[in-house]
């Protein structure tokens, strides 16, 4: 299947139209050459080299760090865009979110994507109806999506914005009936499972298609936008009165 495309509409209100300093964190997604192409500056961090690695073989112009997203190797306030396409889920928040923080300018942005499947079309119904009766589990849309609600209730990033676009992705015959033989449990079945599996699977797409265009796979891409808040980060430590105090004055003989 076709990487997904992204409404050039999606990266201007994410990261705007100006160009700034923007890292992304993750290197499998196509956000980072996406941003890159709009004309900003383009910082990637991944903690597997071998993918980041892959990524700046094909895009030189982007560069690169091998880092743990939760402990960034940089010095505060180095970006105006810190981006998490498909990934905030992945992250321990009370330490990432901390982090963006630290490292995000006066007025930076922490941005959001997740691309979720639209279930609602008629022959996408169909087409999950057919795979669960050989795998149950599979196609559940567990996406992440739902990590999101830590961005909103941090201190760190107050006022949450979110804009939704409709993606359509072209699919032949033989990408869904791969994407199924991939899907959650595939790789129980036995061979006359996966040949049934492919059989119904196929008959979807049989009956929804009007060759030679291919099928459209509907997908929803949400994205959503904070302005740090950085006076979270300078607040002082309350005081407590369960502390053990040491006087360090000279004892009176």
């Amino acid at each position: 299947m076709a990487r997904p495309f992204l409404p050039e509409s999606a990266v201007t209100w994410l990261v705007g139209s100006e160009p700034k300093r923007v890292l992304v964190l993750g290197a499998s997604s196509p956000w980072a050459t996406a941003i890159r192409e709009q004309g900003h500056a383009v910082l990637v961090l991944d903690r597997e080299p071998a993918a980041l690695a892959r990524l700046i073989d094909h895009r030189p112009d982007l560069g690169g760090v091998v880092a743990q997203a939760e402990s960034m190797p940089f010095d505060a306030q180095q970006f105006d865009r810190v981006v998490c396409p498909q990934n905030l889920h992945t992250f321990a928040p009370g330490l990432v979110l901390a982090e963006i923080a630290r490292v995000l300018a006066p007025g930076g942005r922490l941005c959001l994507t997740y691309l979720t499947r639209d279930d609602s079309v008629p022959w996408v119904k169909r087409l999950v109806a057919a795979v669960r009766t050989y795998l149950p589990t599979a196609m559940t849309g567990a996406y992440g999506e739902e990590s999101v609600s830590t961005v909103e209730q941090s201190d760190y990033f107050p006022v949450v914005e979110e804009h939704t676009n409709r993606v359509w992705i072209p699919c032949s015959r033989t990408n869904l009936v791969d994407m199924a033989l991939g899907a959650t449990g595939a790789g129980t079945l036995d061979d006359v499972g996966r040949t049934d599996l492919s059989s119904a699977v196929g008959a979807v797409y049989d009956a929804s298609a009007r060759p030679p265009e291919p099928l459209q796979l509907p997908y929803r891409l949400a994205c959503w936008r904070a302005t740090v808040d950085h006076s979270e980060l300078s607040k002082p430590l309350p005081e407590t009165d369960d502390a053990l105090h040491i006087s360090l004055s000279a004892p009176v003989n």
